[in-house]
């Protein structure tokens, strides 16, 4: 294969597909589920309506765009590691006929290693670009915004290359992290600071990569045991592993509700996100009681989705309540 545009249209791949379409399924760019977390900072910061402004709106959209590049660069290099030692070949080889081999360009031989790693550099460069396009056009510059920023572009490229910090330990903690942090930092930029209700949903924002993440891991258990990738999964029994899920979506439960009875959310936000919890619980049902785990995985997309409608809810009660 080549990099070449023939007759003026997009190079092909072997399985019939346009280049581009190869590489926006090595950027993962079908699971937008990450960037939700933009609606969470815009709704926070928009009330009173009439101060929010074209300049705040700008900042947010040039944050997006670059957050869009920094999380491709980080999947592609992801998908680098696993076709090197061997656990994408396993996790979605013939074996495991759950999983869409196509979702894996360098496991179908779509893409080349070289061709997946300067995908993976030039949208670093380009994330790089961006975020620091925001922080200069932001009204606020809030230090830290900034360092969090910079850590999270950091970490993210060495998540699984170079440092391979999900090889020693950090993947779940990351994955939180890596929500929350997506939340706070527009926030920061076009606020100059954050609230206690602002974290709250900061951190639930973070469980929902997390919680199809542990469910993705628990389905990929074999294949990271063999290369010594220490998910969770991969280092406790299957019934430990469902013990740690299980407390992980009571966790998630628990934050609202003490964030509701702490006063560091407004009273009703428990019973809001009920729809959620209750969504969460038949996730795990099906994956553990049912042993569905693919389907409890998909569930979780369906639980992060409506996590984060309910929570926008939130703000803009919040937010025309404070303005009234």
């Amino acid at each position: 294969m080549t990099d070449s545009i023939a007759a003026g249209r997009p190079a092909a791949t072997a399985h019939g597909h346009s280049r581009l379409r190869t590489y926006a399924r090595l950027g993962k760019l079908d699971v937008y589920d990450y960037y939700l977390g933009i609606f969470l900072a815009l709704t926070a910061a928009l009330f009173p309506a009439g101060a929010f402004t074209t300049r705040q709106a700008l900042v947010l959209a040039v944050f997006l765009a670059g957050e869009v590049a920094v999380l491709m660069a980080m999947v592609a290099l992801d998908d680098v590691t696993g076709f090197r030692d061997g656990s994408d070949l396993a996790n979605y080889g013939p074996d495991n006929p759950l999983r869409n081999k196509a979702r894996k360009p360098l496991v179908a031989g779509a893409l080349t290693v070289p061709q997946a790693l300067r995908f993976a550099w030039v949208s670093a460069g380009a994330g790089a670009l961006l975020w620091a396009g925001a922080a200069a056009l932001a009204p606020h510059h809030p230090l830290w915004a900034l360092l969090a920023a910079g850590t999270l572009f950091a970490v993210s490229l060495q998540y699984s290359y170079g440092l391979k910090i999900s090889y020693h330990g950090f993947q779940e903690v990351f994955l939180v992290a890596l929500g929350a942090v997506l939340v706070i930092v527009p926030y920061g930029l076009v606020t100059g600071g954050f609230s206690g209700f602002l974290m709250v949903q900061a951190v639930l924002f973070g469980f929902g990569p997390l919680m199809f993440g542990v469910y993705s891991n628990t389905n990929d258990v074999a294949g990271d045991r063999a290369v010594g990738r220490p998910t969770v999964a991969a280092l406790v029994s299957e019934r430990g592993n469902a013990v740690f899920i299980g407390a992980l979506s009571v966790a998630e439960f628990l934050i609202g509700a003490v964030a509701s009875a702490t006063g560091a959310a407004p009273w009703w936000f428990v019973l809001l996100m009920l729809p959620a919890t209750a969504l969460r619980a038949r996730q795990y049902l099906t994956g553990f009681v049912r042993g569905d785990i693919m389907t409890a995985r998909r569930t979780g997309f369906a639980v992060h989705r409506l996590s984060v409608l309910l929570m926008i809810v939130a703000n803009v009660v919040v937010g025309t309540g404070a303005a009234g």
